[in-house]
This record gives C-alpha cells, sequence and structure tokens, in this order.
C-alpha cells in the first residue's frame, strides 16, 4: 500500500506542476489577446516607466500619459528603458484613476524602436 500511496502523491504533484507551468501566457498569446498601449518613453524609475501615449491610439483622448509599472508578469520581457524609446505596452485592460494615470498589472513590455 505504501507504494501505491507514494504513486499516486508523485502523480498528483506532476499533474498539479503541469497545471501551474499553463497558467503562465506566453508572449505570443499577449500580443495577439490582452490590450496595448503604444507611447513614448518619457520617464524612467526602478519601479515604472512613464509613456507619453501615442496620439493615434484609442485611448490618447482620456489618457496622454501614463505611469505604468516595471512589475512585470512575464520575468523575459525588457525592462530596462531609455527616454525617448518607444514601447508597446500590454496589460490586463485596466488604469488606475490616479494622478498620473497608471497601469499596475503588466503583462508585457516590448521595445519598438527609437522614434527619431
Amino acid at each position: 500500500m505504501r507504494k501505491r500511496d507514494m504513486a499516486v502523491i508523485a502523480v498528483l504533484a506532476c499533474t498539479c506542476l503541469m497545471l501551474l507551468s499553463g497558467c503562465a501566457k506566453d508572449i505570443n498569446y499577449i500580443v495577439d489577446n490582452e490590450p496595448c498601449v503604444r507611447g513614448i518613453v518619457s520617464e524612467t524609475s526602478e519601479d515604472y516607466i512613464v509613456i507619453d501615449v501615442n496620439e493615434d491610439d484609442e485611448i490618447y483622448e482620456s489618457y496622454a500619459s501614463l505611469e505604468v509599472s516595471l512589475d512585470i508578469e512575464r520575468k523575459d520581457s525588457m525592462s530596462s528603458f531609455n527616454i525617448g524609446d518607444e514601447v508597446s505596452v500590454y496589460y490586463d485592460g485596466n488604469i488606475a484613476e490616479t494622478s498620473p494615470a497608471r497601469i499596475d498589472k503588466v503583462y508585457a513590455i516590448l521595445y519598438i524602436g527609437d522614434p527619431q
């Protein structure tokens, strides 16, 4: 009975690990399915960046600039930026109505380039 119990526990543990590893969204899913805002980095710190939202972005009328958390879900995402970098921020769709407005739940930030 002990070997059987150990085998059941091992199978359950493996199943849990597989389920947990499947919870993280891959970058292709994020790009295809999550809301995105593009802008130019205007300020940087260790914890956040501020982006000036592109004028052609649909949320520009509501938010000219946004503070974006660098606590990024995808740890392989870029998290070091320079002022003037153009970026795409993929997030959960929620923007905190603070001053400045803030995106706290960030899935990924992709470097687009230097818009010079």
